[in-house]
């Protein structure tokens, strides 16, 4: 049964949560700033369309692994401020092993000879 392959935003959902708790360690930010940093990052390779990025920041806000608090941006203009708190820091050291252990396996698998 084959498959077509999948898109880089179809495997992003998974890593989500992960990848903005990562933006967030570097300090406080607004949600366009998170998805644009991710975009950049990765050479554009990861997208991150608002509908998944604010119910992922919302999600992550209800677990108690950032904060908001609305500010200004860079732009000036009022904007609401992601923060990650000391269970946030926590959850991504747990997911920077998780995804480490993840990828390491899946990489013996794929690239064994």
């Amino acid at each position: 049964m084959a498959g077509s392959p999948k898109s880089p935003n179809a495997l992003l959902h998974g890593a989500l949560d992960a990848l903005i708790l990562k933006v967030l360690s570097r300090g406080p930010s607004h949600g366009y700033a998170v998805a644009r940093f991710i975009e950049e990052a990765t050479g554009d390779a990861l997208l991150v369309e608002e509908g998944s990025l604010y119910p992922a920041l919302y999600r992550l806000e209800r677990r108690g692994w950032v904060e908001a608090e609305w500010g200004t941006s860079e732009l000036g203009r009022r904007a609401k401020l992601y923060r990650l708190t000391a269970a946030g820091r926590t959850q991504l050291d747990q997911e920077v092993a998780t995804w480490r252990q993840f990828s390491t396996g899946v990489s013996k698998v794929l690239f064994a000879s």
